[in-house]
């Protein structure tokens, strides 16, 4: 299993609203061959760091894959890129990201990948949405649980789901 991490904040011109967009990009990511096996409610979050771009819609996905984890990550990266994923400015506005968290209990440090995300323990936009799919997952480097990643957080990084009629649903 695998856990893949959604984020948008700037509507795409083919999907519309990043909720629409999050939701097709898992679409066509089925397409692709990995099978989806649970996915979080989508969220708002602020952006991390703070800045005065729009909020994040953000989700969390487990997927099943025989994919390698550098395959599955060369999957994510083309289909951001068919989303119109262009990379520019670091943590700025995006119409798509799609980061994978972690692959099952693997641990690697590599110049294309690093698993688990070398991040995922300071995002309160991702440890949320995993826990509601995933609440007995621990970091395979740490062996933290969630709850203690969560509880570890400081202040900030506001996280609350978004309403039905707004994002294109929660389920």
């Amino acid at each position: 299993m695998a856990y893949i991490a959604l984020g948008a904040n700037l509507p795409s011109p083919v999907y519309g609203p990043p909720a629409r967009t999050l939701a097709a990009a898992l679409a066509r990511l089925e397409t692709l061959g990995p099978r989806l096996v649970a996915r979080s409610m989508w969220y708002l979050s602020q952006p991390f760091p703070a800045s005065d771009q729009p909020w994040f819609v953000n989700g969390v996905a487990e997927i099943e894959s025989d994919l390698t984890p550098e395959a599955l990550l060369a999957l994510l990266l083309k289909v951001e890129a068919e989303f119109g994923r262009e990379r520019g400015e670091v943590n700025g506005p995006r119409v798509l990201d799609l980061d994978l968290l972690a692959c099952g209990e693997a641990v690697i440090a590599s110049a294309e990948l690093i698993l688990p995300h070398p991040r995922l323990h300071e995002r309160r936009f991702v440890l949320v949405p995993l826990a509601e799919i995933a609440p007995g997952w621990r970091h395979p480097v740490s062996g933290r649980a969630l709850a203690e990643l969560l509880a570890a957080l400081g202040p900030g990084q506001a996280v609350e789901p978004v309403p039905f009629e707004a994002g294109g649903g929660s389920g």
